[in-house]
């Protein structure tokens, strides 16, 4: 099976986010794994910044850094809220009491993230988010490769129009090669994905080999081969042979 652009999952644009954060290296760590899952973001470091773009800024959801130099985020968003702002909101904070909690719900924030968290566990509460706030995240859609489809509302995976029973675990290392159909991951990378560690150290580079073998076997039992080894770099899905 020749593979063809038509084959490939086109990742469509999905929302726009801003993110208010101060810490540099920080900032610029989640701005490019957000663009990188598809997110167009938009960075601010300050909260007079973010009050400056006004109650509706051209974005779908904030990303608000509890720690800012000027004020807090939970005076941020109680502002921005008091000014007519019904954009969701997530705080991203090491601070994680109850207290801190309460009043990060009461100034109305929509999710509360405490710090250290895996980039996925992150996407998956921005698209939680989305949905409950009635905007609409592509990420819903099917994924798509050649006669490969994984469809995350139904949970279910096909070839052929033959239905594959995943584990959990195989599931989540599907879904992210197809996320990411055609670019080479790494071990590492695959590890803070699916297992969540964000230090890729605490992981065992045999699981990936492990699940990615299980994997091979059910999606390319009646079809040609679609995850490919790159040796010394890992792996890519593809649906080309190459």
């Amino acid at each position: 099976m020749n593979g063809t652009p038509s084959d490939a999952y086109a990742r469509p644009p999905r929302a726009r986010i801003l993110l208010v954060e101060d810490d540099e290296p920080m900032a610029e760590l989640l701005e490019a794994s957000l663009r990188h899952e598809g997110y167009e973001t938009v960075t601010m470091t300050s909260a007079r910044q973010c009050l400056a773009a006004g109650p509706a800024p051209d974005c779908d959801l904030l990303l608000l850094d509890v720690t800012l130099p000027d004020l807090d985020g939970f005076e941020l968003c109680g502002r921005l809220r008091s000014a007519g702002c019904e954009l969701p909101v997530i705080f991203l904070t090491a601070r994680d009491s109850r207290a801190d909690l309460r009043t990060g719900f009461a100034q109305g924030c929509d999710d509360y993230l405490t710090k250290p968290f895996s980039l996925e566990e992150l996407t998956l509460r921005i698209a939680a988010v989305l949905r409950r706030s009635g905007r609409t995240d592509p990420v819903d859609r099917p994924l798509l490769l050649a006669d490969l489809v994984l469809d995350d509302r139904a949970h279910r995976v096909t070839r052929g129009g033959r239905e594959i029973v995943l584990s959990p675990t195989e599931y989540r290392l599907l879904r992210h090669l197809l996320r990411w159909s055609g670019q080479v991951l790494s071990k590492a990378q695959l590890i803070e994905a699916v297992w969540g560690y964000a230090d890729a150290g605490r992981g065992d580079g045999n699981l990936v080999e492990v699940h990615i073998s299980q994997l091979r076997r059910k999606i390319e039992a009646d079809g040609p081969a679609l995850i490919h080894t790159v040796r010394g770099f890992g792996y890519v899905l593809r649906s080309d042979g190459g």
